[in-house]
């Protein structure tokens, strides 16, 4: 049976057409996903993340821990509040999730998951901290909400405590503020400014409808997906799993190689992998045809299959369709896609394509 967030029935009172996702009843739309997408890269749009789950990690070995788990270094994260993207990888270097961290002080990190792979995730945390001092619990009491939008910021300051608003408003990205257990991060799953706001369950429906009689539209699944895949954004479970490794998935920008003495799960494997140049390449495509490009495509060099769709879909932004691709590091700057039986010709780009509303390739 799926689980419901906190704002389910604020959602089915709006009208959202609701689906299952990652064990969850979630909105997909409220009406227009491309109408919900281009909201957020004009305006402001929100949506529900509750369905991700909020862990604190706290004790004395905290930061130790966290350096040997995830292949980036929490050692980066020096001012409290500051936010790192990295993943966290199984002894073969496939990616068991990817994940946002949190600093908050020296024996307190916050991360964030994703909603499919929670229950797995607490299990791997727990398994890999028995032997540090360093409780994992999961926050099931905060919700979640993403505030996205040139125009996010300014629309959902108003609506916070003044402590919020005073720490926010000059807020960097990738950084966050809390007030009791409200927390003000700024980071997003768009492309777009904006901010992830966690919060007590209780409060979530009320704020929710501030935001939106503050002009914030609420928005669903289908236009969060089309948001990320244009700003070059992985998505757990199509771009990369327990199978691919961060070096296969575009994410080697993520993997902390140094100090060359910190042993972290999974390192050795990547350390051979790294050196590997028949590795595969994750690349961007645009199709230069008609079709649209879905998951799970064959991409073809002539006769020789070069790869496959990971990712794809059209990009309301740049009206055209595109996709993430894992593919043979030798292909060329074209390749072709079978679609329905057909070849139809797509460009090798480099992603993300959309940035603040903007194309960043060239069409």
């Amino acid at each position: 049976m799926s689980k419901q967030t906190v704002l389910y029935d604020t959602h089915k009172a709006m009208g959202a057409r609701l689906v299952p996702f990652g064990g969850w009843d979630m909105p997909l739309h409220y009406g227009s996903q491309l109408e919900e997408h281009h909201h957020v890269r004009r305006d402001a749009g929100m949506f529900d993340v509750s369905h991700m789950t909020v862990v604190d990690i706290k004790g004395a070995d905290v930061k130790a821990f966290l350096r040997y788990l995830l292949a980036n270094d929490v050692d980066k994260l020096k001012q409290p509040g500051k936010a790192l993207y990295t993943c966290m990888l199984n002894e073969t270097g496939g990616v068991v999730d990817d994940l946002i961290v949190y600093y908050l002080d020296d024996q307190w990190y916050r991360l964030v998951v994703n909603a499919g792979t929670t229950e797995k995730d607490l299990a791997w945390l727990e398994k890999r901290s028995a032997t540090y001092d360093a409780a994992v619990k999961p926050r099931r009491d905060l919700a979640m909400i993403a505030v996205q939008g040139p125009n996010a910021r300014a629309k959902a300051l108003p609506l916070l405590s003044s402590e919020l608003q005073q720490k926010g408003r000059d807020l960097k990205p990738f950084n966050a503020v809390a007030d009791g257990d409200w927390f003000l991060a700024r980071t997003g799953y768009t492309g777009e400014d904006g901010f992830e706001i966690m919060l007590p369950g209780d409060r979530a429906a009320e704020f929710w409808r501030q935001l939106h009689t503050a002009g914030v539209e609420p928005c669903g699944l289908g236009a969060r997906d089309t948001l990320r895949l244009e700003a070059g954004m992985n998505l757990y479970g199509s771009d990369m799993d327990e199978e691919s490794s961060p070096l296969e998935s575009g994410l080697g920008w993520t993997i902390a190689w140094e100090p060359q003495e910190r042993d972290f799960v999974g390192r050795t494997v990547l350390e051979q992998q790294r050196k590997d140049k028949q590795k595969r390449r994750f690349v961007g495509l645009v199709l230069t045809g008609r079709g649209v490009l879905r998951n799970h495509l064959k991409l073809f060099d002539g006769e020789k299959e070069v790869g496959e769709i990971t990712s794809g879909g059209f990009a309301p932004t740049l009206e055209r369709s595109i996709a993430f691709a894992r593919v043979l590091p030798d292909i060329g700057e074209t390749c072709d896609v079978e679609i329905r039986g057909k070849r139809v010709k797509a460009q090798l780009v480099k992603p993300p394509f959309v940035r603040n509303g903007k194309a960043v390739i060239d069409l």
